[in-house]
């Protein structure tokens, strides 16, 4: 099968499956940092169960494809991407709150379900009221702040595997360590997850929630299209840190910058590419090293053109 067919191929399977498609879609309009060259497919599915479905139907024709959340930790090139990106209907409609129990579709804006937990008076998510994920992402990454990380409230999750069988992972089976969990390697599909939450005074918890918030406002450069942090923690230290030490607040590459404000953000002061980006980052994990001694690790995926199945 050409490529071509390839494409036209999968763009048959995801009208099949209810889906609409975009073709030649700028990835730089999905992505919360505004890089990316077109997408050869884009394809927005109703739930993330039909996003995993088209995805392992796509393997089955050897047409390269990948799920997309938010975009908040994703740059892709300026070349675009060669196969199709597949997008969940971030919808908050499908939350649920039972007893201190919260279950949210992955597609779902973590937004969504900290604002769901504060009207349902329900304690335990406020360090995530200001990360700006899906909750497959969160999960997947084990997304934290404030001394909070999904590792503390999550209940289970579920997920699809490439026969296409849906599984239940308790907490401990996820494996969630620092920005990490099974799904980093094992190919599944994040479909849901729940969390466990305490019941508590709804007023406190918004009120931490506005103060975590203006917390971000103040520190981080929220002004600017960004990945949230650029770089995981290097053991014994932080990242803005050792990026200032090394004197490297406020450097650009082109129309990409290490945030002024906290030099673990990479922002897009209007116009920035991929190049530009991937410039800084080397430039940052370069310098540091250097004049440090810390390896930095992005925590940015970055993703290529095409890549094999």
């Amino acid at each position: 099968m050409t490529y071509p067919e390839m494409l036209s191929k999968a763009e048959a399977l995801a009208s099949d499956f209810g889906c609409a498609v975009l073709r030649g879609e700028p990835l730089s309009k999905h992505t919360s940092v505004r890089v990316g060259g077109p997408c050869d497919l884009m394809i927005f599915a109703p739930d993330a169960e039909t996003a995993a479905r088209l995805h392992f139907e796509f393997a089955g024709i050897s047409l390269y494809s990948m799920i997309l959340g938010n975009g908040s930790n994703c740059l892709f090139s300026d070349d675009g991407f060669r196969g199709a990106v597949i997008v969940p209907l971030k919808d908050p409609g499908g939350i649920t709150v039972s007893g201190g129990l919260i279950t949210a579709p992955a597609g779902a804006q973590l937004s969504a379900v900290c604002s769901k937990a504060l009207e349902s008076s329900l304690t335990g998510l406020e360090f995530a009221c200001g990360i700006p994920g899906t909750v497959g992402g969160a999960v997947y990454m084990n997304a934290g702040a404030y001394g909070g990380e999904i590792k503390g409230i999550i209940e289970t999750a579920r997920a699809m595997d490439l026969s296409g069988k849906i599984r239940d992972y308790s907490a401990e089976d996820l494996m969630l360590g620092y920005r990490s969990s099974r799904f980093s390697f094992s190919g599944e599909v994040i479909l849901s997850a729940t969390f466990r939450l305490e019941k508590g005074d709804r007023e406190a918890i918004g009120a931490k929630m506005q103060e975590l918030l203006s917390r971000r406002r103040a520190r981080q450069p929220l002004e600017y299209p960004s990945f949230g942090s650029a770089f995981k923690r290097p053991e014994g230290t932080f990242a803005g840190l050792v990026i200032e030490e090394s004197g490297l607040k406020g450097k650009t590459v082109g129309k990409a910058q290490i945030s002024p404000k906290h030099a673990n953000f990479i922002i897009n002061l209007g116009g920035a590419t991929s190049k530009d980006i991937v410039g800084l980052i080397e430039l940052a994990q370069k310098t540091v090293l250097e004049k440090t001694g810390f390896v930095l690790e992005p925590e940015v995926r970055l993703i290529p053109p095409e890549k094999q199945q």
